[in-house]
């Protein structure tokens, strides 16, 4: 099995979809009528299916391509094109004797050198191809490729107009035939029976007027060393049909998965529309529970402020409580003090009471002078 080939963008390769495929057949059709029976050189050579494509009609073809994997997947892709080989080198050095083919091909190359290498790949074309050999080359426009469209290829290092490539040809191939490619979507109309010349129009929808052919996106140039080894012209206009309609079938399904997508964004966005219309309907369920729960809040404060005071309140009873319970027993306490004091008092009293009922008794009358007798001797006895 070949080793496989990275579709870049750049570097075309069989089965890749896309006006890029009309363009590179296009290029190596056209240059087929160009090469029946001649020793052809394909420089920068890629896949290898253009270099296969002209060994159909060449006497052989030799494609030459700096990329050693591309040269090995050509290799393994076309192994049974007797006629057919593929080599490793650069443009700027070509591994070929000199003067030793007849033709050489070179589809978009020579923009991909810096512009101090262009020279030295138009000397080595002219080294090694035989004095009666022609040159077919191909080679975007800048003015249409890149400075019309605003667009900047990162794999060109030097791209030429029109005037930069004919002096670049100049010092070589000073014999040379101009021809304009351009993908095209209009609208062809020729005739069953052999025709003359070509005419172009243009239109836009509105209006439809006689118009020049549209101004080059590739210029596709053969060249030789002198008008006499020029190739007889061939016809004016060349088309490259799409095989089954392809490309249209290609346009038409990406048309159809556009639609497709276009429809899936609209229920998309519907279903956000409804998904936004409950989100505000949420919304407003959240702000009215919100003017619910700080009502609730509010209340719950105020409960709770009603219930703070009737606990102060209950808090002060009880220390009204306590200070009447503490006066209570303090005033228990005086009451059973005064009524002890009272009893004191009263038995006192009687006391008192038995003396002066004793005193005035006649005993109590007799029973004096003994008393004040022994008063008087206990005081004695205790002077001693």
């Amino acid at each position: 099995m070949p080793p496989s080939l990275e579709f870049t963008g750049e570097r075309f390769i069989p089965g890749t979809e896309g006006e890029i495929a009309h363009e590179h057949w296009h290029r190596y059709v056209f240059a087929q009528r160009h090469v029946a029976g001649r020793r052809v050189l394909d420089v920068a050579s890629g896949e290898g299916y253009g270099s296969a494509l002209l060994a159909e009609v060449a006497d052989a073809v030799t494609g030459v391509d700096i990329d050693g994997q591309a040269v090995a997947h050509a290799r393994a892709t076309y192994p049974d094109r007797t006629n057919l080989a593929f080599v490793e080198g650069s443009a700027t050095a070509l591994p070929i004797p000199d003067a030793s083919v007849d033709a050489i091909i070179s589809f978009e190359t020579v923009e991909h050198l810096p512009a101090a290498d262009q020279p030295r790949m138009i000397a080595e074309f002219a080294r090694v191809l035989a004095p009666h050999g022609i040159l077919v080359l191909s080679s975007p426009n800048r003015t249409e490729y890149s400075d019309a469209r605003n667009y900047s290829n990162p794999f060109h290092l030097h791209e030429l107009d029109r005037d930069e490539l004919a002096r670049l040809l100049d010092p070589a191939f000073a014999a040379r035939r101009w021809y304009r490619q351009r993908r095209y979507l209009g609208s062809a109309l020729w005739a069953e029976e052999q025709g003359e010349g070509v005419e172009t129009f243009s239109a836009d929808g509105h209006t439809a007027q006689v118009a020049d052919p549209p101004a080059a996106l590739y210029f596709v140039v053969i060249a030789a060393r002198n008008q006499a080894s020029l190739p007889v012209a061939g016809p004016r206009l060349s088309l490259l049909a799409d095989r089954d309609d392809r490309e249209w079938k290609r346009i038409d399904a990406q048309a159809r998965e556009v639609l497709r997508q276009d429809a899936l964004v609209k229920e998309r966005d519907q279903a956000l529309d409804r998904q936004t219309a409950h989100i505000h309907h949420l919304e407003t369920l959240v702000v009215q529970h919100g003017r619910v729960i700080a009502e609730r809040d509010a209340q719950l404060a105020a409960s709770v402020m009603a219930r703070e005071a009737v606990e102060r309140e209950r808090e002060v009873a009880r220390g009204d409580a306590a200070r009447a319970s503490d006066e209570a027993s303090q005033f228990r306490e005086k009451a059973a003090a005064l009524d002890a004091e009272r009893d004191r008092l009263e038995r006192a009293i009687h006391a008192q009471e038995r003396i002066i009922a004793y005193r005035q008794s006649a005993r109590w009358w007799v029973k004096l002078p003994w008393l004040r007798v022994r008063l008087w001797w206990h005081r004695i006895s205790n002077s001693r």
